[in-house]
């Protein structure tokens, strides 16, 4: 049985689909606690070398939902696709970082060139994510399925509800994504 905030959470985001602006905020207020934890997992993951807090990056996701056009169909749903902004936020400072010590645009390092200390990991988190949209231009579904399983910690069930797939569909997308990024990335 759903919990009342489980419950909460799935009225507000229905309230927001339906135009409701206030309930963007209700919603992200609701689930900020479990937010936060998903920034601070997806910091420690990329073992962060900055300033960067989790509070600034869950910050800066909100913001980019709060003014855009985007439309949650249920609890699992919003917290994937929070997750996917709170990742986009963390690549999108990795770049600035990248962009700042080497004068500007961004820099192709292979895994293997990377030295060590904050220069390598900015690079890994860059690196990881051009190898997911490669994938998501080879195989949307596949990048869709190892992004909720790696970034958004969903379960094989919950991934399976979110994108309406079979268990055995989630289990070969998750197998063949993960042996496709550990390849690329080996092939910088």
């Amino acid at each position: 049985m759903a919990s009342p905030a489980h419950v909460e959470l799935t009225q507000l985001l229905q309230s927001w689909r339906d135009g409701e602006k206030d309930a963007v905020a209700a919603a992200f207020e609701l689930a900020y606690d479990e937010l936060k934890l998903i920034a601070s997992q997806r910091l420690r993951q990329a073992d962060w070398p900055g300033t960067l807090s989790p509070t600034a990056l869950l910050h800066e996701a909100y913001l980019r939902i709060a003014v855009g056009d985007v439309a949650f169909m249920n609890r699992e749903h919003f917290y994937a696709g929070m997750s996917l902004y709170i990742r986009s936020a963390l690549v999108d400072h990795a770049r600035a970082r990248q962009a700042a010590k080497r004068g500007s645009g961004d820099i192709q390092v292979s895994m293997s060139e990377a030295i060590g200390g904050e220069e390598s990991i900015v690079a890994d988190v860059v690196a990881l994510d051009q190898s997911l949209a490669q994938l998501a231009a080879l195989d949307p579904r596949c990048a869709d399925v190892l992004h909720l399983n790696c970034f958004a910690g969903l379960d094989r069930q919950q991934i399976a509800d979110v994108l309406k797939l079979s268990l055995a569909t989630v289990d070969r997308d998750l197998r063949f994504a993960r042996v496709w990024v550990q390849q690329h990335l080996r092939q910088g």
